[in-house]
């Protein structure tokens, strides 16, 4: 259910952001794009247009690059100490909580989403993230390394901030996936240009107002709204770009790794995923039917490691589908500001035709609509929970992503843990994976053969900051959260004494 917020507070926004077009932020001024271009904004429930955002290109990109650059060159960020990087970003932790009812709302109009999975999801998720990654600022260290070569050496490790970081994030989760790619940059030492996705470029105003008044440096983090070909293609191509981290299609991905051969930049990539979620016989039901079902229609299944396959045990295959159907059938769909909403609508009308043309494709192979399937009747982009049984490897369905609120369900006979990793394995995806059993041998021989960058048995958090997160396969390249996370952006260097 929502908690409450204030109705002032959604009237005074919804005025806020129809009186201008929302800027840029480069070199630490707000401010229009050099084009003076704009980005309609389109409010996902009613399909209308309610705010304006700057909208940069390749010019824009090179000014907040250049800006990036001197920050990190010389100046006051290669100044502050890694403990002042740990105040500077608490401090910014504490804005972001601050203002959380202004970030969640805004995040709940332009991406959809209930204003809670805003609230907590999002705007806690953000203030988590730079609370933890602001630890790490004062421990990156080397090691002292005892050299095989002979005679007297004194040899040692050390790790140093890779540079500018052209950040490119999706629109599913916007500002916590901002700060999430923000976070340990700015531990590291790094300075940003952040590339907001186009659908929803309105949190990442909020979040750049409140990096300034925290005090962090001019330049040390630039925020360019714009198109992904233009804008997004010019930080990837720009030379004075040293690392890009992206979140977002697998697609998307090949094309930055492609584009960063220029000057071989660092690459991470979270990419797209097609998880399995696995239902044992002796699983405790009452708890895996409502986690595999809000585990596809959680955001509109609008997540990356959305458990769109389902595979279950027959001996309880009937029992699971039913549950899943009754949960569907009973979620509150609807505008994210609308107490009670449960489920939001997609992001944009192309998504939404996407979708459906999904579970088309899928009636058309032979799967049946076991529930939904329709668009929701009404203004806005939303699509009803959608259950589809009788699925199998090599339907579009069940192989490609389909970013929806849409779960194909496949049953299994024996308890062959071979064959069941071999069919959760089967695509080209292995970002997450979920396992529901009392056995932990079963879960723990499963695990073991999942190829999936994260796995769950009976169920487990979200994405924890503390965790590594990333993929097999195509799924993406390194891991973000974590030592490892951090480390993503740093360089290690060796450097050795003659004694």
């Amino acid at each position: 259910m929502n908690a409450p917020f204030s109705p002032e507070a959604l009237t005074a926004l919804r005025a806020e952001l129809a009186s201008g077009a929302r800027p840029l932020f480069i070199d630490g001024v707000f401010g229009p794009a050099a084009a003076g271009a704009t980005i309609d904004v389109i409010d996902p429930a009613t399909g209308d247009v309610f705010a304006t955002a700057a909208c940069g290109d390749a010019d824009d990109i090179d000014r907040a690059v250049q800006a990036a650059r001197r920050a990190f060159d010389g100046g006051a960020w290669p100044a502050t100490t890694p403990a002042m990087r740990a105040r500077l970003m608490n401090r910014l932790a504490d804005l972001i909580e601050a203002h959380g009812e202004r970030i969640a709302l805004t995040e709940s109009l332009d991406n959809g989403m209930p204003f809670m999975m805003a609230k907590f999801g999002g705007v806690m998720g953000a203030s988590e993230q730079l609370r933890y990654n602001a630890g790490w600022a004062t421990k990156i260290t080397g090691e002292t390394v005892t050299p095989s070569a002979p005679g007297e050496w004194h040899a040692f490790s050390r790790r140093e901030p890779v540079g500018v970081v052209g950040a490119i994030v999706p629109w599913n989760f916007p500002f916590v996936m901002a700060v999430a790619k923000i976070a340990p940059a700015l531990a590291a030492g790094c300075t940003v240009v952040l590339k907001p996705a186009e659908q929803t470029p309105l949190s990442a105003v909020i979040l750049a107002e409140l990096i300034a008044e925290a005090g962090f440096p001019a330049g040390v983090v630039n925020i360019v709204n714009g198109y992904g070909q233009t804008a997004g293609a010019a930080l990837v191509d720009h030379p004075l770009v040293d690392k890009i981290t992206f979140t977002g299609s697998t697609s998307v991905g090949k094309a930055i790794v492609r584009a960063a051969t220029g000057n071989l930049k660092r690459v991470t990539l979270e990419l797209g995923g097609k998880s399995p979620v696995v239902i044992f016989a002796d699983a405790d039901l009452d708890k895996a039917i409502p986690a595999a079902a809000m585990g596809i229609f959680g955001n509109a299944g609008q997540i990356c490691a959305a458990g769109s396959r389902l595979f279950v045990h027959d001996s309880v295959y009937d029992r699971v589908v039913e549950g899943i159907v009754a949960r569907a059938g009973s979620l509150r769909v609807g505008n994210g500001q609308a107490p009670g909403t449960e489920m939001g609508p997609l992001v944009s009308q192309v998504q939404c035709d996407r979708v459906m043309g999904y579970i088309a494709s899928g009636a058309d192979e032979g799967a049946t609509v076991a529930c939904g399937g329709q668009r929701v009747e009404g203004p806005g982009y939303f699509v009803q929970p959608t259950v589809l049984t009788g699925t199998m490897a090599g339907m579009k369905v069940v192989d490609e992503e389909i970013f929806g609120p849409v779960l194909c369900v496949m049953r299994f006979g024996e308890d062959d843990i071979d064959s069941i990793a071999a069919a959760a394995n089967e695509g080209s995806y292995g970002l997450s994976s979920s396992i529901w059993t009392r056995d932990m041998s079963n879960g723990l021989r499963l695990a073991n053969r999942l190829k999936a960058g994260t796995v769950r048995i009976n169920g487990g958090g979200g994405v924890d900051p503390a965790l590594p997160l990333g993929g097999f396969k195509q799924s993406g390249w390194g891991r973000e959260n974590g030592r490892a996370g951090v480390e993503a952006f740093t360089e290690l260097k060796s450097v050795t004494v003659a004694l």
